[in-house]
């Protein structure tokens, strides 16, 4: 049922415009959405940009936006979503979008396979061995320069979405980087973190608490 939900979106939403593949962009959405002139949205495939709120947000879509905005852009492979929606790889000139996004460390690759997945991939294995863009310090901060003093870290399983808290002296918390492109954050105390949907990670030693 699923996949028949996918085709007719997809199908519906190439029928939405004449020259569906080749359009000029009139708005960008975010990091990794843009509207093209037919009004037909596109989101770039096998990219991942971080929400407007989140750290390396307003970066990604101000990129987007002087790669794309006002440009003629060609769709090479297209494909729809669960949602509807269509996913695409996008071209202006000679100039892969997905894959400078990638590369510039504005969005991280989110492993959704296809016809350019290894350079894709490639790209974003750059950036994070770079250390560029939402995989620099100012997104990924090894200690919390803001507030040197609030030394809880929130952590969002990649799988499940579930928010789990580490503190000193729980198991992970030296291996746990806040990243805070994904909304990951720091806490000052278990009640900010509990507040904030975040539940005491199972790695902490039995009866411990962070003492704030």
């Amino acid at each position: 049922m699923k996949k028949w939900v996918v085709l007719a979106g997809l199908a519906l939403a190439i029928a939405a415009g004449v020259n569906f593949r080749w359009n000029r962009v009139k708005e960008v959405i975010d990091g990794d959405t843009f509207t093209l002139g037919n009004g037909q949205r596109v989101r770039l495939l096998g990219i991942d940009a971080p929400e407007m709120e989140w750290c390396g947000g307003p970066e990604a879509k101000t990129m987007l936006e002087e790669l794309v905005l006002g440009r003629m852009v060609r769709l090479g492979e297209v494909r729809g979503d669960r949602y509807g929606r269509v996913l695409g790889l996008a071209y202006v000139g000679n100039t892969f979008i997905n894959e400078k996004m990638l590369r510039a460390g504005a969005a991280r690759w989110d492993g959704n396979l296809n016809s350019e997945e290894k350079l894709l991939r490639a790209a974003s294995d750059f950036a994070r061995e770079k250390k560029i863009g939402i995989f620099s310090d100012k997104c990924r901060p090894e200690v919390n320069r803001e507030k040197p003093e609030c030394l809880i870290k929130g952590n969002i399983d990649k799988t499940t979405g579930r928010k789990m808290y580490h503190f000193p002296g729980c198991i992970e918390f030296q291996t746990t980087i806040v990243e805070k492109d994904l909304g990951e954050e720091w806490f000052c105390t278990e009640k900010d973190a509990a507040a904030a949907g975040y539940v005491k990670s199972e790695h902490c030693p039995d009866n411990m608490d962070s003492g704030i």
